[in-house]
């Protein structure tokens, strides 16, 4: 038995319910694959294998809507009472989580088995992963490619075959961005969906968002509906959605699209056409599309805003990191790019920072009368495919003045933290807007290049509406429009 032999979770989910494969027998394929396939393409970076085989036969399975599916957490949060969890950073190498998180818990309560942890950049800052104490993730279909990032780990396990569906986070872009360069469904749920906390109640204010990658929508569409909450004590909170609207077709929508970037960079002609050719598809399939010269918000404007929360909450962080440990961090203790965002947080005055966080709450405005007009907002998920590894290294001038970016006043930091980010933010500008205003937004597989190599459409809905964006993907994945 393989483990390939089940099209996804579901799939896997009933052939335990039906008895027609035991938990046991799927874990112990999946420990075979991941030990014959994760050699290529460096995605585990924690194994609880021993612990997987006992639960798998001692666990009760009855009624669970993912039975037995094994999966890999995402090294970053996603925590489990007693596992390790490194965040990809060496000062938490040999640290084990006190309590298992909300997130995990559920997760948990629906079946899953958890084998162990998937590869994450640094605290998850970049859109590839390539933690120093890891090394890279590599894109299984081209291993000189980054898999993407920051769940990277957890795309390259499914796109990989060794798992069908990967627990991921996204507070940029890191569940859509890997699914696109993989080939993969990645769902941002709307800020509120997903449990939250003990721990962290409003990670990147709200920004960083718990879900999973997968390879359908029934997945996405079946754990969505069954990992929802509504939980009080979080600063966010959302009615649930019912079965019937994410399971109905979908109406005749009006769909924006654009394939411009929203901080005016270069997008590939591959992204163009994989977004055209998504375009005719929906209008094929009944739905009005209209093309957009202007943006909906001011893509430079918010994104220097999602630099300026990003330093201050790493700043806070660090600040609960250097509590536990007992001594101030140096900048020995982590990668350049993380200690550039850590120092710039250090000088941000709190009115600037109250400011910005105002500034969201405008942008979630603006969308919500945009979505008056259109349902759906179609853009590219990223500018071009999958990046080639070292492709974003930075200059020998920059490193230098990122060493040196605690001598700088706030504003000048600020400048040095998009330079840093110039050339990846460039490759994939069109995913941070959705985690600044809190709403859903999917990534779906629909083009491949010249090379094979795929690239995502993004659809982006109004709060709350995932099931506009789940109905929709159902209607293209049925009318052959994946690819």
């Amino acid at each position: 038995m393989t483990i390939n032999e089940w099209s996804d979770a579901t799939a896997m989910a009933e052939a335990v319910q039906n008895k027609t494969v035991s938990p046991l027998e799927l874990v112990e394929a999946t420990i075979r694959e991941a030990e014959r396939t994760n050699p290529k393409i460096n995605a585990i970076v924690n194994q609880r294998y021993e612990k997987a085989l006992v639960e798998a036969e001692t666990r009760d399975f009855s009624n669970k809507p993912f039975a037995g599916v094994p999966i890999f957490l995402k090294d970053l949060g996603q925590e489990q009472a007693g596992e390790p969890s490194t965040a990809g950073s060496r000062l938490f190498t040999s640290y084990h989580a006190k309590e298992t998180d909300n997130y995990v818990k559920k997760l948990e309560e629906l079946g899953f088995i958890i084998l162990g942890r998937s590869s994450t950049p640094e605290f998850g800052f970049k859109n590839i992963s390539d933690a120093q104490i890891h090394g890279p993730v590599n894109l299984p279909g081209d291993v000189t490619r980054n898999a993407g990032g920051s769940s990277g780990g957890a795309a390259a396990l499914v796109s990989s075959g060794i798992c069908p569906l990967a627990p991921a986070s996204d507070g940029g872009g890191s569940i859509r961005i890997p699914a696109s360069f993989n080939g993969l469904i990645g769902l941002k749920p709307t800020r509120g969906r997903i449990p939250v906390g003990p721990i962290s109640f409003r990670g990147w204010q709200g920004a960083s968002v718990q879900f999973a990658l997968t390879k359908t929508v029934r997945d996405t569409s079946r754990l969505l509906y069954h990992m929802q909450t509504c939980q009080m004590e979080s600063p966010f909170i959302l009615p649930k959605l019912n079965k019937v609207s994410l399971e109905q077709a979908v109406r005749p929508l009006k769909i924006a699209f654009s394939t411009v970037s929203p901080i005016g960079g270069k997008v590939s002609e591959s992204a163009i056409k994989a977004t055209k050719k998504a375009a005719r598809a929906l209008e094929n399939l009944g739905h009005q599309v209209h093309e957009i010269s202007d943006q909906p918000l001011n893509g430079i404007e918010a994104m220097q805003s999602y630099y300026i929360m990003n330093s201050v909450e790493t700043a806070a962080m660090f600040d609960g990191i250097e509590a536990g440990l007992g001594r101030s961090m140096i900048i020995e203790d982590m990668e350049l790019m993380t200690w550039a965002i850590y120092q710039s947080g250090q000088k941000i005055p709190a009115k600037v920072y109250s400011k910005i966080l105002a500034q969201w709450d405008l942008y979630s405005h603006q969308m919500a009368v945009f979505h008056e007009a259109y349902d759906i907002l179609l853009t590219p998920t990223v500018a071009d495919v999958a990046p080639k590894h070292g492709q974003f290294a930075l200059s020998e001038s920059l490193q230098s003045k990122l060493k040196h970016i605690a001598d700088y006043e706030w504003e000048k930091q600020q400048e040095l933290i998009w330079d840093m980010f110039a050339d990846s933010l460039d490759w994939t500008p069109f995913t941070q807007q959705a985690n600044l205003t809190g709403q859903p937004s999917i990534s779906l597989p629909v083009y491949r290049n010249a090379e094979g190599l795929s690239l995502g459409i993004q659809l982006t809905a109004a709060k709350g509406r995932e099931d506009l964006l789940l109905q929709l993907a159902k209607q293209m994945e049925e009318g052959s429009v994946f690819s």
